[in-house]
């Protein structure tokens, strides 16, 4: 019997310069989804924005059961690849849900549909689960984004020393979505 010798080779030779062309929008349906959102999360509102000093985990992480991550993924060959977005829901009483945590990594962020379309499975998501109320607290910088998306400002709010705008979606325009781990399929436009 020979032996063959191993050969280093990578299996696939992917142009450097490639860019994903396709996306998942779903709830995290794998531990390593979960890991990744955590990190992405840590990364953004640690390192980035300083809002946090070691984690951002808090009760809602810890405590509450309703509690789902949402992940944006690249998609390679039609499989889910890495996290590059991520958003929290929870329900926080009989038909209140809040949406939180919502970031996109920084090399995304030009990607115009990865936070609104996070935005949409959320709402929708909780939207098919009884949600008759949709809440969330938005950075200052990105309460116009929320407006675009039929969102009401409520009022500003001083949170982890931001100003922030507490906001509730319109449920009119976010019909209910009975598949989130399925979610929603983007293209690169």
């Amino acid at each position: 019997m020979q032996l063959h010798a191993f050969d280093p080779q990578p299996w696939c030779e992917l142009d450097p310069s490639y860019t994903p062309q396709g996306f998942r929008i779903q709830w995290a349906s794998d531990a390593w989804m979960e890991r990744e959102a955590l990190a992405l999360r840590r990364q953004v509102f640690c390192e980035e924005q300083g809002l946090f000093v070691r984690d951002d985990l808090d009760e809602i992480d810890r405590h509450e059961p309703s509690t789902r991550s949402l992940v944006a993924l690249t998609c390679l060959a039609g499989e889910a690849d890495e996290v590059i977005g991520t958003v929290r829901i929870h329900q926080a009483a009989p038909g209140v849900w809040w949406g939180s945590r919502l970031a996109v990594r920084a090399d995304w962020r030009q990607h115009k549909r990865l936070g609104s379309s996070l935005i949409r499975l959320a709402v929708s998501s909780a939207h098919a689960l009884g949600c008759d109320e949709f809440l969330a607290h938005v950075q200052a910088q990105n309460v116009p984004l929320f407006q675009r998306l039929n969102w009401e400002l409520l009022e500003m709010r001083e949170l982890h020393g931001r100003p922030h705008g507490w906001m509730r979606a319109s449920l009119a325009h976010y019909p209910p979505c009975a598949t989130p781990y399925a979610g929603f399929v983007l293209t690169q436009n």
